[in-house]
């Protein structure tokens, strides 16, 4: 994963979180990847929440999905309520003012890095540009831990970044399709206060990055959370990090988090 001086290194919105929240963890999943053991409903639910993604692509490319509907009723169940819950959305009259695109990929570049973002669909017109994300496990988050992810971060400081709409014309929302009840939603609006701090903290990050590189070439370790943290707490590396407090039942009880979940490999 190390860059050279004719290649970039690739970085998502998933690499930035764990970079902030644990350079170590970072050095070991990325540098050295080291994989975790795979927890099996984890990969069930990896694997549903792929074939939403999958079948809500080749709804918008105007493909059949009926075979997908009928040969699994948990996706024709969440299909069947979001519609219900996002008639809006699904439900439009192609025109030569509106864009539309599914997976709809970008990238940027900050000092050594080529930033890669991928939006489940994105509708954009002459005022302004929503990106949206289907999120398919149960219960959202609290908006504010939404916030702060990179992902929400990312996404709209790249839209803005690589378009002509101002931040104050970029939207995302997040759709959580299987939630308790019905399928809810999640809005940030962005601005131009957001957007210039976002663009100071991930130049400190990826300057940072950069050291920790450097240092890395030289046989210095990433640096680690401060002992103690509960960022070890259901940290499959802590082991190896020698934060021996961690119990196995734990690790093996972690669910995933926001960033585990249904994103494009980069």
């Amino acid at each position: 994963m190390l860059s050279t001086p004719t290649q970039l290194l690739r970085l998502s919105q998933g690499q930035l979180n764990l970079l902030e929240a644990c350079p170590r963890k970072f050095q070991h999943t990325y540098l050295e990847q080291l994989n975790s053991p795979t927890n099996p409903q984890h990969e069930e639910r990896q694997t549903l929440g792929s074939r939403f993604h999958l079948l809500m692509q080749q709804r918008e490319m105007g493909l059949p999905i009926d075979s997908f509907l009928q040969a699994d009723a948990q996706l024709q169940s969440w299909m069947l309520g979001f519609t219900d819950a996002a008639s809006e959305i699904l439900t439009h009259i192609p025109d030569n003012q509106t864009f539309r695109e599914s997976e709809h990929y970008r990238t940027l570049q900050i000092q050594d890095y080529l930033l890669t973002v991928v939006y489940d669909l994105l509708i954009a017109d002459n005022q302004q540009a929503q990106i949206l994300d289907w999120k398919t496990y149960p219960k959202p988050p609290h908006k504010r831990k939404l916030e702060s992810n990179w992902q929400t971060r990312l996404y709209m400081y790249v839209l803005a970044e690589t378009s002509a709409y101002l931040p104050e014309n970029i939207s995302m929302t997040y759709w959580f399709v299987q939630s308790e009840g019905k399928p809810e939603n999640i809005k940030f609006n962005y601005n131009s206060t957001q957007h210039k701090k976002t663009a100071k903290r991930l130049n400190q990050l990826l300057s940072q990055l950069t050291h920790w590189l450097e240092d890395y070439r030289n046989n210095v370790q990433f640096p680690q959370v401060a002992e103690g943290s509960k960022t070890c707490d259901y940290c499959n590396f802590a082991q190896r990090c020698d934060r021996t407090q961690v119990t196995e039942e734990a690790v093996k009880d972690s669910l995933p988090n926001l960033d585990s979940i249904q994103e494009v490999s980069l």
